[in-house]
């Protein structure tokens, strides 16, 4: 029976080899872009057969249509076209028998398929194929109306013989208008759900036609008024104009004398007596004598049309045009090229093949059963829960059994199951139940390409996800860094927190763009984040002219948390600006296009600061560490800056009670005494893990056990590699500059140049030359510390050199070449 059972495990386990070996092939790169590859060669085939049909189809219609394909190449026949018989054959089918010439569409998505498949460009294939395929059946239709009167005439259908029959089951239902119309629908329907901006394209144009034609229409109704105007005036100007003017007196005397009562009409000459001169002639020929009614119709002018335009502004576009016009802002664009780490940088464990040990867990059941007995407790059931390296007993005690009772027996409880080390929970949160968590002997290995291949942490939709390991249930767990939002590891030496930090810094790499996250790494040791030096141009974030991307100076690591503090400050000033609470409401904004950049705003990224050796800085710098980063904990959630800082020291002069405050989220590994369990957890248990990655997650009133994925050295420096040789950013993401001389905004400088550092006129010289006032460029090349290249460019200050303090910017130069210098140098000596 052993040997029986042997083969078939034996059998079972070469069909899982064959299987994951069929699963690997088809899942390999390399196949993949074969596939490709041969995808692409049959699309220019097929190209080159189709576009010579349009030449020579006409030659080889009466070949192709006279007998069968597999006949063709045994009787030797010739063809004209360029892709031989077969080609002939199949440019035959696909254009006259399907859908004719938009029958390039469909080589169109072939090839896509064969360039998506290759990696060559990114796509969504289902998009493409529904545009393919639309505009080929519509194109079908259009050229088979269009080209009607030639479908018998021609060896070619343009719109093949399926546009040929839809065209005239079209135009027997609806007419060739309707048809017209139905194409034309459907064509703008196409463009509508193809591009975004024809919406808009067609709104601007109605609204510009309409009111075109409003134009047009008011001109053409003020020129017909003006017209029957004129008319009217001239008709008016014919009817008072006498054909024979009459004879009429004038008196010198009325000229002088006001004016009189109103004339009659028509006055005589008889009547008044008086008698006229040569000059009064001339004078009455070219004035001509009218009535005075008609003269007062006449002298009132006709209405003058006048109109005011006054030319209006043109409005500022909104956000909605500018996005319909724009599209929305992807700060994903500069790096547009860049590819995430794959998996196969990730080494794989078989924790899988290992079938649970039966024999194991029913012994531990009558080992913990026995025990509690011995000790009068009578349980009514157990069930147990099988992890990677914990397995969990859920016990159900009898009724009147004290808690308290079974809590006092870790210890003889893991001395009867010879374990290294047991831990009671109870009761269990939300159960009925009490657990006993008690080593595996055969612990697995989570490693971290299970973690990250899961769907999990694939599918998540966190700001910034972590998965750290996997729990007792053997369930991938995550959380988020944005709602931490900081988090404090702490633990003995040689007990996993760098693998820990590994496994947080590796889950953002495979989650988060270089454009969406930086990263600030601090590492006292000098050895644990050197591996990250290569992703400095990708992911990392630096004073500015610091040449070490990993900071490991106790000045320089002071010197760039206070920087952190302006940031925090500036990004503060921008959501103020934008009147906005959070990073995340900020970045939306500015996505929309609603926050314009001339405006000072700007795509917000993520910054991670991770801190190694915690308590060797505090012990080195102590309050001038503790202040800045108790600054940005209280502070930087809400403007996207996170902390994680790791210790081996959980003593209570390292983590101080204002660490303590504003890090919720704390991570325990193995610790050697109930006093450091509480000092990180305020509470017992981190002194009961078996080490080897195992920990504690605490956030709130819940604590969970975790075992942490394994990532090895190898694996991080294969994916720092991997991002490394991609082309990134010109340099490092550069944090605000921060001055420590500076702080009281340049107010106490250096006055007296008598006692002037050596290196006064160098500096000076290297300032002018490079035309930038910053101190660290001055630390750099004279290779001096920060506090006396700080004074020397106070004393520069003093001199008139350079500019007072500008928080961020560096120092304004006040003179502009070595000439002048020499010269205030000399004034100053």
């Amino acid at each position: 029976m052993t040997k029986k059972t042997g083969k078939k495990r034996q059998r079972s386990g070469s069909n899982g080899s064959w299987e994951d070996a069929l699963r690997s092939f088809f899942s390999s790169e390399r196949v993949w872009f074969l596939t490709g590859l041969i995808v692409c060669f049959v699309v220019m085939y097929l190209g080159i057969a189709m576009t010579s049909f349009l030449f020579t189809g006409g030659a080889d219609q009466s070949v192709v249509e006279s007998m069968p394909l597999s006949e063709l190449p045994a009787d030797h026949a010739r063809v004209e076209n360029w892709a031989g018989v077969r080609g002939a054959y199949v440019a035959e089918t696909v254009m006259n028998r399907w859908f004719g010439v938009p029958s390039f569409f469909m080589l169109f998505f072939l090839g896509s398929v064969g360039l998506w498949l290759m990696r060559v460009c990114r796509m969504s294939l289902l998009k493409r194929f529904l545009l393919c395929s639309s505009m080929m059946i519509w194109s079908s239709v259009f050229l088979s109306l269009a080209f009607a009167s030639t479908v018998g005439t021609s060896f070619l259908y343009p719109g093949g013989r399926h546009g040929w029959y839809l065209a005239e089951m079209l135009t027997r239902n609806l007419g060739m208008p309707g048809t017209v119309l139905l194409l034309l629908i459907t064509a703008i329907l196409i463009a509508v759900f193809t591009s975004s901006l024809v919406i808009p394209f067609m709104q601007r144009q109605l609204v510009g036609g309409w009111s075109l034609m409003g134009e047009r229409w008011q001109r053409s109704r003020e020129a017909r008024r003006a017209r029957h105007e004129a008319e009217a005036e001239e008709k008016a100007k014919r009817e008072t104009t006498p054909s024979e003017p009459a004879p009429t007196t004038y008196n010198k005397e009325a000229d002088t004398k006001p004016a009189a009562a109103p004339r009659r009409e028509g006055p005589s000459v008889e009547d008044e007596g008086y008698a006229l001169g040569e000059d009064d002639e001339d004078e009455i020929a070219a004035t001509p004598i009218v009535p005075n009614g008609r003269r007062e119709a006449e002298t009132v002018e006709a209405p003058t049309i006048f109109t005011v335009e006054v030319p209006r502004e043109e409005e500022p576009a909104t956000p909605a045009e500018v996005v319909a016009e724009l599209g929305e802002y992807d700060p994903r664009l500069d790096l547009s090229n860049y590819h995430f780490p794959s998996l196969d940088l990730l080494k794989k464990y078989d924790r899988n093949d290992k079938p649970i040990d039966m024999e194991e867990q029913s012994e531990n059941q009558k080992r913990i059963k026995q025990t509690l007995e011995n000790f009068g407790i009578s349980i009514s059931s157990i069930k147990a829960t099988v992890g990677p390296t914990i397995t969990l007993y859920e016990v159900v005690p009898a009724q009147g059994v004290r808690i308290s009772k079974i809590r006092n027996l870790e210890d003889d409880i893991a001395l009867n199951l010879s374990a290294l080390g047991i831990r009671i929970i109870a009761p269990m949160p939300g159960k009925g139940t009490i657990g006993i968590e008690v080593p595996n002997k055969d612990p697995q290995i989570v490693s971290m390409q299970s973690v990250i291949s899961s769907r999990k942490f694939i599918e998540s939709k966190y700001d910034l996800p972590v998965a750290l390991g996997r729990t007792i249930t053997n369930e991938v767990f995550m959380f988020d860094l944005c709602k931490a939002p900081h988090l404090l590891m702490a633990g003995a030496t040689g007990q996993g927190k760098s693998v820990g930090l590994n496994a947080i810094i590796t889950s953002l790499l495979y989650k988060k763009h270089p454009a969406e996250l930086k990263l600030v790494l601090v590492d006292p040791k000098m050895v644990e984040f050197s591996i990250y030096a290569e992703i400095e141009r990708h992911y990392l974030a630096k004073l500015p002219d610091e040449e070490k991307p990993i900071i490991t100076d106790f000045n320089k690591v002071v010197h760039t948390l206070n920087s952190l503090c302006k940031e925090m400050d500036n990004r503060y000033e921008l959501l103020t600006r934008a009147h906005v609470r959070n990073i995340k409401d900020y970045n939306e904004k500015f996505i929309n296009r609603r926050l314009s950049p001339d405006k000072g705003h700007e795509y917000m990224p993520y910054i991670v600061v991770i801190i190694d050796e915690f308590g060797d800085l505090i012990m080195t710098a102590g309050r001038e560490i503790e202040m800045p980063i108790a600054r940005i904990a209280q502070k930087a959630r809400a403007v996207g800056i996170h902390m994680v800082i790791a210790t081996q020291r959980p003593s209570t002069n390292i983590i101080t009670g204002t660490i303590k405050a504003n890090f919720p989220v704390r991570v325990a590994f193995r610790v050697s005494s109930m006093i450091d369990s509480r000092t990180i957890l305020d509470s017992p248990g981190a002194n009961q893990l078996i080490g080897r990655g195992d920990l504690l997650f605490s956030q709130g009133s819940d604590m969970t056990r975790v075992q942490c994925a394994f990532v090895d050295t190898p694996e991080v420096e294969a994916i720092s590699e991997f991002i490394g040789a991609q082309p990134g950013y010109p340099k490092a993401h550069e944090l605000p500059e921060y001055d420590p001389e500076g702080e009281d905004d340049g107010k106490s400088v250096a006055s007296d140049l008598s006692d002037r550092d050596p290196l006064f006129d160098e500096a000076a010289r290297l300032v002018v030359s490079q035309q930038q006032g910053s101190t660290s460029l001055i630390q750099r090349k004279f290779s001096i510390g920060y506090n006396r290249a700080g004074r020397l460019m106070d004393q520069l200050q003093g001199a008139g050199i350079v500019g007072p303090y500008e928080g961020s910017k560096a120092r304004q130069v006040l003179i502009q070449d070595i000439y002048s210098l020499e010269q205030k140098l000399n004034t100053i000596k």
